[in-house]
């Protein structure tokens, strides 16, 4: 082990470092000891405490990112893309992406995280929205770094907070 701290010394003296590191390092090296001195390390200090853990049931939590929206009928409407969560953390809407086929002729819609409807005793999977196709079809197109217009569960639009009354489209 001497002869690794005497190469890293004279390693440590070529590519510049302090020259009283390089001299500790030779030092060590010399005096047959592996390690430097150092102080004790201070026990009194506490390990961080684990922050609180929650088990939650595979039977009472679901994934939402890519599932399937369908209608009251059913009939599949499109798939869940993002989540528009609020200042204050809570899910205030869903980007649906409807219709077109392989990304042609698709639409993302921002629809009222209150429309959806997360399975039920028969379906537990099933997301459905409590929206027509005609309401859907009515609505403004989602777009990234645009005001979020959000088509409310009765079908009417409404801008999230923040994004004033003005960039709400009638």
């Amino acid at each position: 082990m001497t002869d690794a701290l005497k190469f890293l010394a004279v390693a440590a003296l070529i590519l510049g470092a302090a020259p009283d590191r390089a001299f500790a390092l030779l030092h060590l090296a010399q005096s047959g000891t592996t390690t430097p001195d150092a102080p004790p390390p201070d026990k009194s200090t506490t390990p961080p405490s684990e922050p609180p853990k929650t088990v939650l049931e595979k039977d009472e939590t679901q994934g939402i990112l890519g599932k399937t929206v369908r209608d009251s009928a059913g009939k599949e409407m499109g798939r869940i893309v993002n989540v528009i969560v609020d200042r204050a953390s809570q899910p205030r809407a869903v980007v649906i992406d409807f219709g077109g086929f392989l990304g042609v002729g698709s639409r993302k819609i921002a629809v009222d995280w209150a429309a959806l409807r997360m399975g039920g005793a028969e379906k537990p999977d099933q997301i459905t929205l409590d929206l027509s196709r005609d309401q859907v079809k009515a609505a403004p197109e989602y777009k990234d770094g645009a005001p979020v217009v959000v088509l409310g569960a009765a079908g009417a639009t409404r801008p999230l907070p923040g994004n004033g009354p003005e960039n709400a489209e009638p």
